[in-house]
């Protein structure tokens, strides 16, 4: 009995399902069912649009392809340099590379243009070239992008003065940090005197009772030199500067009423190791084209150099009163004979296309005791203490750069010296002076290494040579 239930169950089950599934697929079935022509002509048309987008592309990309070709064989390494501002490649990017890759960046922004139907395509999107690239393609033609822009970024500026055919011995732009320059150095130079001395009285201005003495003093100075510096840091520099001097001076005289009608000459002469000089500058700012730069400078000079008291005077005793000698030294001393300090600052204003400087110094010169003479008899003359005047500089200028290797410079420097004194009295005969000379400068780059410098000065006033060389040539290490 229970058997028979439980097969009647099962076949009611089986009824059940059979007319479930019959009722599903009656109702998946559409009662007006018709073909999906419409469908179809849809999907047709849409795939003839992206062909003929995709044909474009393809003649784009071609086009652009030979343009890479012709910027590869124009646009060479040197004017690639030139865009990029100086800077050279990455490591393992060539020059050629960057042509291409701005080129490609321009092929795809003019492929995207003439085919605009492919930005709405969601799969296409990752493949658009980045939007600066695309935005130079559309303000710039392909030829302007690859060549006329600049690629990567120009080197940064180091903040330093602008360099100018120097006319002094301050230079304007210090050394590199690390560097190391030797500057040989030559300098002539050239001074003549001329000097009348009347001794006696004149009855009427016309007439001159005593002695006339008529002299004229010819004075030739070479001074070679080597001056090193090295660059502690951006804005700090150390120097020495080591001069060998060889001077000679002729004195001509003639005594008039005194018999004789021949000009006498004493020459005399001198040679050996100068002052040498230490030096320390620094750069106070960093200037602009409003703003000048300012390099201070500290400058220490020795009394190495031979000096004039040990030069042994032409007299017997002292010529003081006295007519044997002459009272010229038998030689010509290679120093100042005292120690000095100079502090300074140099200016610079760039003004395109010139550049303005200027120098303002004070140099003392430190006194000295016991100071005695020699003469000829080899006895000393106790002098005492002398104190040479101090020295009050100026100087102001203009350099012109011509192009990039060769610069311009003119400018005036003035000296004025304050008398010399004696156990603290003023030398008898010792007035300030004033020294004004015309300078010229002209320096030539022959490349990072080697630049050379000339310039020349002309004596103003009669207390200053009447002409100055200089000739230098640093040389970076």
């Amino acid at each position: 009995m229970k058997k028979r239930s439980m097969q009647g169950i099962r076949n009611a089950a089986g009824c059940s399902t059979l007319l479930l599934l019959g009722g599903l697929a009656q109702a998946q079935t559409p009662p007006d069912a018709g073909p999906p022509a419409a469908g179809l002509e849809s999907l047709q048309r849409e795939l003839a649009d992206q062909a003929s987008q995709l044909d474009a592309m393809k003649r784009a990309l071609a086009e652009q392809e030979v343009l890479i070709r012709e910027l590869r064989s124009v646009i060479g390494n040197d004017v690639l340099a030139t865009k990029r501002g100086g800077q050279r490649s990455g490591p393992g990017v060539m020059p050629a590379d960057n042509v291409t890759n701005a080129a490609t960046a321009a092929a795809a922004a003019s492929a995207t243009q003439s085919a605009p139907g492919l930005v709405n395509n969601p799969q296409q999107v990752t493949d658009q070239p980045p939007q600066t690239a695309a935005q130079q393609g559309e303000s710039a033609s392909p030829q302007t992008v690859a060549a006329d822009q600049p690629v990567g970024r120009p080197p940064e500026s180091d903040q330093r003065p602008p360099e100018i055919a120097p006319l002094i011995d301050q230079p304007g732009v210090l050394t590199a940090q690390g560097k190391f320059v030797v500057e040989p150095g030559f300098q002539y130079g050239y001074s003549s005197n001329n000097r009348v001395a009347l001794v006696g009285y004149t009855i009427i201005p016309a007439i001159l009772i005593g002695l006339i003495d008529v002299r004229e003093v010819k004075t030739s100075t070479y001074i070679e030199s080597i001056a090193l510096r090295y660059g502690i840091t951006k804005r700090l520099e150390i120097e020495a500067k080591v001069p060998y001097v060889q001077t000679s001076g002729s004195t001509i005289s003639r005594e008039v009423f005194t018999g004789t009608a021949v000009n006498n000459v004493f020459d005399s002469s001198g040679k050996g190791l100068g002052d040498v000089e230490a030096t320390l500058r620094y750069q106070l700012n960093y200037g602009n084209e409003k703003i000048p730069y300012f390099i201070g400078w500290l400058r220490y000079k020795s009394n190495t150099g031979k000096d004039p008291f040990e030069v042994v005077t032409d007299c017997v005793t002292r010529c003081v009163g006295n007519t044997t000698g002459t009272g010229l030294p038998l030689g010509l001393p290679t120093g100042t004979g005292f120690q000095a300090i100079q502090p300074g600052i140099t200016w610079l204003l760039p003004t395109d296309p010139a550049v303005f400087f200027g120098t303002f110094s004070y140099l003392h010169n430190f006194a000295r005791d016991n100071v005695s003479r020699t003469v000829l008899n080899g006895e000393k003359e106790n002098l005492g203490k002398i104190a040479p005047g101090d020295i009050f500089e100026f100087s102001f200028g203009m350099g012109l750069s011509l192009n990039e290797k060769a610069s311009f410079s003119i400018g005036y420097d003035q000296a004025i010296i304050w008398p010399t004194k004696q156990n603290g009295q003023t030398v008898p005969g010792s007035v300030r002076v004033t020294q004004g000379t015309l300078l010229v400068g002209y320096s030539y780059r022959f490349n990072n290494r080697y630049t050379l410098n000339l310039s020349v000065g002309a004596g103003l006033t009669r207390d200053t040579p009447d002409l100055q060389v200089n000739l230098r040539l640093p040389i970076t290490f």
